[in-house]
């Protein structure tokens, strides 16, 4: 390793030695500088210190993984009973359900890596990239280029802007205005201004002002700085910080709500089945393997496979179909339970690339000069400030027919204070043509915050804001514009001097519609999605942007109301009104709690670094790839394209899965309570046990692999039409009288059992009788229980018929009378098939006429 790079990589290790020498010592340590490395030191750097990852990103480990998967507390019920059959030397028992408890880990961890494996091969989609300046040579003239954040070494020079995640320990070398939000790190929640400067930093930790560290997020301002420390050198990796708690999704709430009513039934069935025993048939003991057995019979003990094939199987179709990357498996589920879909005006609804229409003044008037100042602004802002690229507006004026850049390089630059969201305007310094010992404050940006800093009286200021309303009520965005006179000085401008300006005019903008989003709502509304529009811009031209999509904006609130709102108010406010406009990020995230609070299952698209908060209190939150790093880091779902048809797609995607593990949910709980209940009613009646526990486990066993194929089912129209929520009540009621009518059918076959085989007192007779009866029963169940389109896909119909062709054949093989099972009389196949007949009557009746959860 050549000398200099082991020293810089011993320097970078070391931390905060990158704040103890001035810039020029620490670029001599690094052996770099402000013009950055050139391409091959780079190449070799990597390969030294290898690449910019966090330890905690690497794959997760097949023992790791399968320790997880016991902490699914359907797994983790049955590892409990297999251990109670096992101290009471049932092996036979134990041995069956160890035996589910193993298959059902290894196919949900195969089924986590499979999805695992799949994001990985699309993480290059949604890269984090970062602006690194490199030369193509030692003599080559620096240029600035994006390039993975993994393939940062120490020694590259960065530029950073609003919104982006700082990649890599780094010191800065020039900075303006910048503002760092280090909450991730230190727990702040204000941004802190960060400084570069030549000399040393005494503060210590994250307190330093010329540092940036790994996983912070710029606020506002820009910068160019040099990395010093990567990967598992950084101060975030040192930190070993956890990451932060998720509220509890819509996933969460259904699927595990009802999990665990379920597992209190099955804690507290084998007390009662060994209480019924002792009291009526004298039985001690004897009967726990029995009992564990019945509880075991009413465990969907493949959940946790159906939930993780379901949902991995619709990301990787949405991969690869849409071009939509699912980061969290649940987020489908939760797309697919959304009914309220809440978005910014801006690149959604409208195109993200405004024109400008012209600029006035405050009659009306045509305001060329406005224009021109306005054009200078976003010139020497986009020159001065080291950003990645120009805002929408500042493009718009740029390419623009009146800007002339000729002109615009007429004005010596002196200084730049680039906009940030806080003080929501922009300056540019500069020097006036002829102006000698003056410069002249350029500055653009909301209209209220530059009236502000406007000297005017208050009747003005009034007449101008009412102006500015006309204006904005014809559908177009503003930009004022205002200019300040200042003696010449040497030392830099600061947004205090952003005082006593002289206002020059309105710049007005144009949005043009996005062609495809009428069709989009339209579809989202025909889904039940309900949309919801929160911006920052004027009500008036957020609610004459949804006419024009023929989006009702009804009533639109004004989002600076709010404040004065309690939560419940504001819930009630939130569930009727279609348009919020002023919003800030913290109204956004306000909105999206307070729907939540009321039932909603809400989603949230944004992409900006002030969508931060909103994306994270919403159910699902959705960011497109061209968002800001940290937006995009925070989502839960990537689209290629900021296009609500991807959306729509997406949402069909989540339905389809949802609606097979309810599919499932749904089979296999009236199937099992049927089973449970007929089980109860017949060992309180037999004089020996109705079924043996290895039966009843292997029986189990057949029908939960059988239902693995209903992760191919193609659900109904009728399914992906509505949101895909399910709701304990009507769901246990609808469980409940299935698996009642289920029992009904097992009591029949009981009765042609008598009849036929004398199996009242025959043991082998009743248990082989009931074991075919279940496992048809069971085949009819998942064909007509499902709520997937006519006929069965494929493997459905294979796997139901593996099912009956067990049932039958089983018995009379030699593994059949290994687990005590004999061969029945042709007669009662003929009543067998009679009453299965029947039952498939009933049931097709009931599942056409009763509305399913």
């Amino acid at each position: 390793m050549p000398e200099h790079l082991a020293a810089g990589r011993r320097k970078a290790r070391s931390g905060p030695v990158a704040g103890d020498l001035t810039s020029l010592q620490l670029l001599r340590a690094l052996d770099t500088s402000p013009r950055g490395l050139t391409e091959d030191d780079a190449a070799v750097r990597l390969g030294v210190h290898g690449p910019n990852t966090l330890p905690a990103h690497r794959t997760t480990s097949w023992p790791r993984r399968l320790a997880h998967s016991l902490r699914d507390p359907f797994t983790a019920v049955l590892l409990a009973l297999g251990l109670v059959s096992a101290a009471v030397a049932s092996w036979g028992t134990a041995g069956v359900i160890l035996a589910l408890v193993a298959v059902s880990c290894v196919l949900r961890s195969h089924g986590e890596h499979r999805a695992e494996a799949a994001m990985a091969h699309l993480r290059d989609l949604v890269a984090t990239t970062a602006s690194v300046q490199r030369r193509e040579g030692a003599s080559a003239a620096p240029s600035v280029r994006e390039v993975p954040v993994d393939e940062l070494v120490p020694g590259d020079v960065i530029r950073l802007g609003p919104g982006d995640v700082v990649p890599a320990d780094v010191r800065l070398l020039r900075a303006h205005g910048l503002h760092v939000d280090q909450s991730a790190l230190t727990g702040e929640s204000v941004p802190v201004g960060k400084e570069a400067s030549q000399l040393p930093d005494d503060e210590a930790g994250f307190g330093r002002q010329g540092l940036c560290f790994q996983g912070s997020t710029v606020a506002a301002g820009s910068a160019a700085a040099v990395v010093v420390a990567t990967g598992a050198d950084t101060r975030f990796a040192a930190a070993r910080l956890p990451a932060g708690a998720r509220s509890t999704s819509a996933f969460d709430r259904s699927v595990h709500g009802i999990s665990w009513v379920l597992i209190r039934f099955m804690l507290l069935t084998p007390p009662l089945v060994l209480m019924a025993n002792a009291a009526l048939r004298g039985r001690g003991l004897e009967t726990l393997p029995f009992a564990v057995a019945v509880a075991v019979g009413l465990t969907p003990e493949m959940l946790p496979v159906v939930v993780t094939t379901c949902l991995a199987r619709g990301a990787a179709r949405l991969a690869r179909t849409r071009a939509v990357i699912v980061r969290r498996l649940p987020a489908l589920h939760d797309l697919g339970a959304m009914d309220v879909l809440c978005l910014d005006k801006t690149g959604t609804l409208t195109q993200d690339r405004p024109q400008v229409a012209g600029a006035v003044d405050a009659e009306g008037r045509p305001a060329p000069v406005a224009l021109r100042w306005a054009a200078v602004n976003a010139w020497w802002t986009l020159q001065l400030a080291d950003l990645p690229a120009p805002d929408t507006l500042d493009e718009a004026l740029l390419d623009g027919d009146a800007f002339d850049v000729e002109e615009a390089m007429a004005y010596d630059p002196v200084d730049v204070l680039p906009f940030d969201p806080l003080r929501r305007l922009s300056t540019a310094v500069v020097r006036t043509p002829g102006a000698l010992g003056r410069h002249t404050l350029v500055v653009k940006g909301a209209v209220e915050a530059v009236l502000e800093r406007c000297a005017l009286d208050e009747d003005e200021r009034a007449r101008l804001h009412a102006a500015a309303d006309r204006l904005a009520a014809t559908g177009v965005r503003l930009l004022a514009v205002a200019t300040g006179e200042r003696a010449a000085r040497t030392r830099g401008y600061t947004p205090a001097d952003e005082r006593g300006l002289v206002f020059e005019g309105f710049v007005t903008f144009r949005d043009a519609l996005v062609p495809s989003a009428e069709d989009a709502l339209a579809r989202l509304a025909e889904r039940g999605v309900t949309v919801k529009v929160l911006t920052g811009d004027h009500p008036a031209t957020a609610a004459r942007a949804c006419r024009d999509l023929g989006l009702d904006a009804g009533d639109v609130a004004d989002a600076s109301t709010l404040d004065g709102l309690d939560e419940h108010r504001l819930a009630e406010l939130a569930a009727t009104t279609t348009v919020f406009a002023r919003c800030t990020p913290e109204h956004k995230a306000r909105i999206l709690t307070s729907l939540r609070s009321g039932g909603a299952v809400a989603g949230f698209l944004g992409d900006g670094v002030n969508d931060l908060s909103a994306l994270r209190a919403a159910d699902v939150g959705i960011c497109p790839l061209g968002g800001v790093d940290v937006a995009r880091e925070s989502a839960d779902v990537v689209l290629a394209d900021k296009d609500l048809a991807a959306i729509d797609h997406a949402i069909a995607a989540g339905r389809h899965a949802s609606g097979n593990i309810a599919s499932y949910l749904r089979i296999t709980l009236s199937s099992n309570l049927g089973n449970v209940i007929a089980m109860l009613v017949a060992g309180l009646l037999l004089p020996f046990l109705p079924m043996l526990p290895a039966q009843v486990l292997v029986q189990n066993l057949c029908f939960d692999a059988a239902q693995l194929a209903l992760a191919h089912d193609r659900p109904a129209r009728r399914v992906l039409a509505r949101p895909a929520v399910l709701r304990p009540t009507p769901f246990l009621r609808f469980i409940t009288g299935f698996g009642l009518l289920g029992a009904l059918a097992d009591l029949a076959a009981f009765a042609a059992l008598a009849v036929t085989a004398s199996a009242v007192h025959d043991e082998g007779a009743f248990h082989s009788g009931w074991f075919t009866e279940n496992l048809l029963a069971q085949a009819l169940v998942m064909l007509l229980l499902r709520t997937g389109q006519r006929p069965a896909p494929r493997p459905l119909r294979l796997a139901a018929a593996a099912l009956a062709a067990i049932g039958v054949l089983l018995p009379l093989t030699p593994v059949g009378a290994l687990l005590g099972l004999e061969a029945l009389p042709v007669a009662y196949y003929a009543l067998l098939a009679l009453i299965l007949t029947v039952y498939a009557a009933v049931l097709g009746l009931l599942v056409r006429r009763r509305r399913q959860p």
